[in-house]
């Protein structure tokens, strides 16, 4: 089983612990790895969510998450790819969301699978992996 980087749509599906199929490739995934990774983007996408709806309980149980798993800083390699994919996305008339563009130059950065139930937004890079663990 390949590392892999989490997107944000999958990690707050297994945060909240209700899609079987999710639940089963995550289980399967950290007896093979141990723990996640994430980027910092993604960190940065659910606390701003959890902040916004003022969740202070699962504000707290996602910092201690953070705690656990490997999260990705956004470095200037990062920045440099995530442009490079910006330029591409914008001459191809793909999606460009800087977002999305940063958590896919992380996962091209470390060399991992990106797992996301959104392979349409990231389908047009070319050297990115993608799994949907949504998908039984």
């Amino acid at each position: 089983m390949q590392a892999a980087l989490l997107d944000t749509d999958i990690l707050s599906e297994f945060l909240k612990q209700k899609n079987s199929a999710v639940l089963q490739k995550a289980a399967d995934y950290l007896a093979f790895h141990l723990r996640f990774s994430i980027s910092a983007m993604t960190r940065y996408e659910v606390l701003r969510g959890l902040k916004d709806t003022n969740a202070t309980r699962q504000l707290a149980s996602f910092e201690i998450f953070c705690q656990n798993v490997e999260v990705f800083p956004i470095t200037d390699t990062i920045l440099d790819r995530t442009s490079d994919l910006w330029v591409e996305g914008r001459q191809g008339g793909h999606p460009r969301r800087d977002p999305d563009l940063i958590i896919a130059a992380t996962a091209l950065v470390h060399g991992r699978v990106l797992v996301t139930g959104n392979a349409a937004d990231f389908s047009w890079i070319s050297g990115l992996t993608i799994e949907d663990w949504r998908q039984p």
